[in-house]
C-alpha cells in the first residue's frame, strides 16, 4: 500500500455529482459508472490494498463499513478501488485500517521478503508504530497475501507469484542501472522512477528494496519519495 491522491479532477467531480443524485433516490447505488471511472483514474487501475495491476474484476468498496449509515454509503471520501480477492478478504474485524489517501502507508509499514524462493520464502509486513490502524492494516495484508481458507490460499499464491515476477524484473532494472553509463543509465533512471511511482504494481515492496539497501542505491532513494 502506498499513498494515493484524491485529486479534484473532472472525473472526481462527476463521481461526486452522481453520488449526490443516487443519495436522493429511494434505492440508489454508490456503484455508478462515474464513480468507477474516477476510482480507476485515482488508483491507476490497481487495487489499493495489494497493489496488483493484474486485476480482472474490480469492486468499489468502503474503507469504513457503511452498513446502516446512509450518508457514509454515498461519501466519495470513503470509496476505494479493490480487487475481488482483497475486497472479500477485508472484513469488519480488520477495521479501522490506514487510509492510503491520507497517510504514507509505506512509511508506517515495512514491506520486505525473508528467505528465498523454494527455501522458506515469505513476504512480510512490519508495523513501524503501534497504532490500531497500522496493526490492523498489517494483519489484513498478511491475510491478503497468505489466506485463511483453502480458496483464499490459492488466490494468495497467485498474488505472490505476480509479486515475485514483478520484483525480479525490478531488481534486473536496478542491476542494469548500476552497471550502465551515459544515455543507457539515464534511460534506466527514468524507468526506475516510473517503477517507484504510485502507478506501478507492488510499489511499496519496490521502494523498500531501495530503502533496505540505501547504502548501495543512494542515487535512487529520492525516487521513493
Amino acid at each position: 500500500m502506498v499513498r494515493f491522491q484524491r485529486r479534484e479532477t473532472e472525473k472526481a467531480r462527476a463521481a461526486i455529482q452522481s453520488l449526490d443524485k443516487e443519495r436522493r433516490k429511494k434505492s440508489g447505488t454508490y456503484n455508478t459508472p462515474e464513480v468507477n471511472d474516477a476510482l480507476q483514474e485515482m488508483f491507476y487501475k490497481k487495487c489499493y490494498l495489494c497493489e496488483s495491476t493484474d486485476v480482472t474484476a474490480y469492486v468499489v468498496e468502503h474503507l469504513v463499513s457503511a452498513e446502516g449509515n446512509q450518508e457514509l454509503r454515498y461519501d466519495w471520501n470513503d470509496l476505494f478501488l479493490a480487487c475481488v480477492h482483497c475486497n472479500s478478504t477485508k472484513k469488519k474485524r480488520h477495521e479501522p485500517i490506514l487510509d492510503c489517501t491520507q497517510v504514507e502507508v509505506d512509511q508506517m509499514i515495512r514491506f520486505y521478503k525473508e528467505g528465498h524462493w523454494g527455501t522458506g520464502e515469505r513476504f512480510c509486513f512490519a508495523a513501524r508504530d503501534n497504532s490500531v490502524e497500522t496493526l490492523h492494516t498489517v494483519a489484513l495484508l498478511e491475510e491478503i497475501y497468505y489466506g485463511r481458507t483453502p480458496q483464499k490460499k490459492v488466490e494468495s499464491a497467485h498474488l505472490r507469484e505476480s509479486l515475485r515476477k514483478e520484483l525480479a524484473q525490478f531488481k534486473g532494472y536496478v542491476r542494469d542501472y548500476l552497471e550502465a553509463s551515459g544515455e543507457d543509465k539515464q534511460d534506466l533512471y527514468v524507468l526506475i522512477q516510473r517503477e517507484l511511482s504510485a502507478r506501478s504494481a507492488f510499489t511499496a515492496f519496490k521502494r523498500w528494496l531501495i530503502w533496505d539497501n540505501e547504502e548501495f542505491f543512494t542515487e535512487l532513494v529520492a525516487l521513493c519519495e
